[in-house]
């Protein structure tokens, strides 16, 4: 008697429901930045009349793109849900570099290192949108993981050294 084997259910384009140990990496670090920007936060309560108004929609805008992104990472592919979740994504990420240009007064008047991820967030971003709408999954999945990599946990975790605002408040 011939035993049947099936196949590990996929997502669409072939991509396995299960997330790579790269992806859970990253899902882990977007957690772990999202708790220290809530604690930072919470625990600069009383300095929050001082934050220039710029300051809070570039704050709100990270905490969506940096809550959603372990949830793109780690669920289904492709879906409904998916493409609208990551077009709340990209709009949240052009959001927050366009906002950080106005951000300079906390910076002494200039710009800082993490302007430059501003930057190429401002033109990776359409990328990641043309390449997921052409169904270039590996372009479109190297992109996410760039942009999730560079822009957001590398330039998150950046606001927390060096002298800046987040990182005030946290270890304060």
């Amino acid at each position: 008697m011939a035993t049947i084997i099936e196949k590990p259910k996929r997502a669409p384009y072939g991509k396995p429901l299960t997330p790579d140990p790269f992806e859970r990496v990253l899902s882990v670090g977007a957690v772990v930045l999202l708790a220290c920007i809530v604690v930072a936060v919470a625990k600069g309560r009383a300095q929050w009349g001082m934050i220039p108004a710029m300051v809070w929609p570039h704050l709100l805008t990270i905490v969506i793109a940096v809550a959603l992104t372990p949830v793109m990472l780690l669920r289904r592919r492709g879906d409904t849900l998916h493409r609208q979740l990551g077009w709340v994504w990209v709009v949240a990420m052009l959001a927050t570099a366009a906002s950080s240009f106005f951000i300079r007064d906390i910076n002494h008047g200039g710009f800082s290192f993490i302007h430059i991820l501003s930057l190429w967030t401002l033109f990776q971003v359409p990328l990641i949108v043309w390449s997921a709408r052409t169904h270039n999954v590996r372009q479109h999945r190297s992109s996410v993981r760039g942009m999730v990599t560079g822009a957001l946990l590398v330039a998150g975790f950046f606001t927390f050294p060096f002298d800046r605002l987040l990182g005030h408040w946290l270890f304060s």
